[in-house]
């Protein structure tokens, strides 16, 4: 299934996307697609409904609605940091021995075609197409990827925007540049992993203005999800809802020589296989 929020900031509604045209509403099986429903009725709660409505013709037909992020607002957001070794190199850095954690403000989160705001004094706000895993249930202390993969509710394109200066030469951590305001847009939908044959073998790409700019596969990450799950629930405890961003591949803006860094009025498009496609509008802080 393919679970996605449409309709206004603040006052979006849960359907599971049908195809490109319709959709069935769910606003009468859950309120939210948030931490209550993952760690409540959950994605197997709804699967039989939902296959009654599309046998019945119980869909709608998409109508132009905004489409909010995949889901709602988590209880936190987990980055992995340098997890595709030819990122690393061009960004001149080693490839860690153990996946790099930090944390990105949960109220970054953003729809996938909303505004993305250009943070005031920056100078080098970026983009990083990412494979994001949602959690499905309350975890900790897994020791198998079997487990690791029973904690996992589905995939999600994600754009782990990074403010560099404020990221790297500001004193403090990566969650300093990680964190401003629409710097985290999720979606278009949430994919439940019988969705993929196989989720090492997604293409990842970004382009800026037409251009692109990123292309790259999740085949080439360091440590795949499974591994990252079971490996974040060693140091903390992993909650229904919760969004990790794995990482991203070469072609980012600080990767460039000269470094080439997202401006006012610049169009980036992201799109992962399976996942859908993001495009955003870089607008400057008011």
């Amino acid at each position: 299934m393919r679970l996605m929020r449409i309709g206004e900031r603040g006052a979006e509604r849960p359907v599971v996307r049908v195809d490109d045209e319709t959709y069935v509403d769910v606003s009468d099986l859950t309120p939210d697609f948030g931490e209550a429903f993952f760690g409540g009725i959950g994605i197997a709660g709804i699967r039989d409904e939902v296959a009654r409505r599309i046998a019945a013709g119980r869909v709608e037909r998409f109508a132009g609605e905004r489409i909010g992020s995949a889901i709602a607002r988590p209880h936190q957001i987990v980055g992995i940091g340098m997890n595709f070794a030819d990122h690393a190199a061009e960004i001149g850095h080693p490839v860690p021995p153990e996946p790099l954690i930090f944390s990105k403000s949960p109220n970054s989160i953003s729809g996938p075609d909303d505004d993305l705001v250009i943070p005031r004094a920056s100078h080098k706000t970026d983009y990083e197409v990412e494979l994001g895993i949602v959690i499905g249930r309350r975890t900790s202390y897994l020791e198998t990827d079997e487990e690791a993969a029973a904690a996992i509710a589905g995939y999600v394109l994600v754009n782990d925007v990074s403010e560099r200066e404020f990221q790297q030469e500001r004193s403090g951590q990566f969650m300093k540049g990680k964190s401003a305001p629409t710097f985290c847009p999720t979606g278009p939908w949430l994919a439940t992993p019988d969705e993929f044959a196989d989720i090492r073998s997604l293409r990842m790409s970004s382009t800026v203005n037409g251009e692109t700019r990123q292309d790259g596969s999740t085949a080439t990450m360091i440590f795949g999800p499974l591994f990252i799950v079971r490996y974040l629930s060693r140091f903390l405890t992993l909650e229904p809802g919760d969004l990790i961003a794995t990482g991203t591949p070469p072609g980012v803006g600080a990767g460039f020589s000269p470094q080439r860094f997202l401006t006012p009025g610049d169009v980036l498009e992201l799109r992962i296989d399976g996942l859908g496609t993001q495009r955003q509008n870089l607008v400057a802080a008011g």
